[in-house]
């Protein structure tokens, strides 16, 4: 073996060899192992155990595994807490640093103190190298220090930041060979989609050359329209790079307007991780005080029936459908099912934000929460609220001829379009015709959603009130 120092690299969610600040450090250094640890309790948590999304992991893996062949090692797969599998890899390759890329939910950061103590023990650093985010949260603290709560401002300090150059990955690399468990502990079978950085390639590509990303502003809210860019999953997983995908974007022509659209939905991936960051209980509770004692429903069968697409309202159940089906939902779907399940069902947002995960292929635990939180209007939306999504409306704008609800609702796609997201407004002839017959074949609205709607800002004032008693109507 030679003298030359060895670097774990300690992969997560940076799947990928390309545009990788940790791996090009690590290979900086000297000889590296890869590893990968198949963390139990991790794969064991509601928001981590979704199938679909773990088959994607794992083709992902396996495409991670056939880059750093093609440069010389394998990737090591370990299973196992990480606070004892890390420092037993160090051990068993004499290296002398770990490398990691940087996350921020609460359970990563516990994990990796719980390794940094472990590693410290043999007098090990373990050194955080980038994340998943474009820029990192200590780069944009605001004038309080303390990061940005609302999106605007935020979006002009980010905007401002200058897209990294590409960091090549290593020609080739070299390393202590180790046994590896596999990746038995992830599901098999064929993946939602083509997995590994090649096909988050070719995707974004089709993006820009089919002219989506110019479309985006006009296209982007239209769930029957292919207008957004299918890289969700391949930015959760980071087999792509959000400066990748930036200077991909840019081109030569530069960040105009319509793609500066697209590039702003970037900005939220990275305004909610920094986000999480700073407010990690964020991930348990609402970030505003005042909205954690709002009075939920919490129905078990209203719920069962939002999971299943059978609220009765189109357009959500359309969404919820798809999701189940394919382990993707377009986003005005996501916050249309959101609204519904929140502001008509009245049930606790953490539900949903929790069956979302199970669920989405690119389920993010800081993007999903920032999302949920939002639409709940319990975190950092600037908006007040008594904004509440009317789902007929929502459908009619953004679906005016109801192709997305007939792809997925197969019971209506009979139905006239005057009908299509009001249904239960045709008489019986008209229902007949149809071959859909309410309460048969689809269901009424299981909620009224004007009175709901009302209910609904009747409870956030109720909690607001109490929590402006308690606390002397500090915030």
């Amino acid at each position: 073996m030679s003298d030359r120092s060895v670097t774990v690299m300690w992969f997560r969610r940076d799947l990928r060899v390309d545009d990788h600040p940790a791996l090009a450090h690590a290979a900086a250094r000297g000889d590296v192992v890869a590893l990968w640890v198949a963390d139990p309790a991790l794969l064991a948590m509601t928001h981590h155990r979704a199938p679909v999304r773990l088959r994607f992991l794992r083709a992902c893996l396996e495409a991670l595994d056939a880059e750093l062949r093609g440069r010389g090692i394998p990737l090591v797969v370990r299973a196992g807490e990480p606070a004892a599998v890390v420092p037993e890899v160090v051990h068993e390759a004499r290296a002398d640093a770990v490398c990691v890329t940087g996350d921020v939910t609460p359970y990563s950061r516990r994990r990796d103190a719980a390794v940094s103590r472990a590693l410290a023990a043999d007098g090990v650093t373990m050194q955080a190298v980038g994340g998943p985010w474009r820029v990192a949260p200590e780069d944009l603290a605001g004038s309080s220090g303390r990061g940005y709560l609302v999106f605007t401002p935020f979006w002009r300090a980010w905007e401002q930041v200058p897209l990294a150059q590409r960091i090549a990955p290593p020609p080739a690399l070299s390393g202590p060979s180790l046994a590896s468990d596999g990746l038995h502990a992830l599901p098999g079978g064929a993946p939602p989609l083509v997995a590994g950085p090649e096909a988050a390639r070719a995707r974004l590509e089709q993006f820009i050359r089919s002219g989506a990303a110019d479309r985006y502003p006009d296209d982007r809210d239209l769930p029957a329209v292919d207008g957004t860019s299918h890289l969700s999953a391949d930015l959760r997983m980071g087999v792509l790079s959000p400066s990748q995908v930036g200077r991909a974007i840019a081109g030569s022509r530069g960040m105009d307007a319509a793609r500066e659209g697209f590039w702003r939905q970037l900005a939220w991936r990275d305004f909610y991780a920094h986000h999480m960051a700073r407010y990690p209980d964020v991930a348990s509770r609402a970030l505003k005080p005042a909205y954690r004692g709002i009075t939920w429903d919490d129905d078990d069968d209203l719920f069962a029936a939002w999971c299943e697409g059978r609220t009765g309202f189109p357009l959500c159940d359309a969404g919820m459908r798809q999701m189940r089906a394919t382990g993707w939902m377009h986003n005005r779907a996501r916050m249309v099912a959101a609204s519904v399940l929140v502001k008509d069902l009245l049930i606790d947002w953490r539900w949903g934000e929790a069956e979302f995960m199970r669920h989405l292929v690119d389920g993010d635990p800081a993007n999903n929460n920032g999302g949920w939180q939002w639409t709940a209007g319990t975190g950092t939306d600037a908006a007040p609220y008594f904004r509440v999504f009317n789902p007929v409306l929502q459908a009619q704008r953004f679906d005016p001829t109801g192709a997305y609800v007939r792809e997925w609702v197969p019971e209506l796609r009979s139905v006239p379009d005057r009908f299509i997201h009001e249904p239960w407004k045709m008489d019986a002839e008209a229902q007949d015709e149809a071959g859909c017959v309410m309460g048969r074949d689809y269901p009424v609205p299981v909620v009224d959603h004007s009175v709901r709607r009302h209910e609904a800002i009747a409870r956030y004032k109720d909690a607001d009130a109490r929590h402006a008693a308690m606390t002397g109507g500090a915030a």
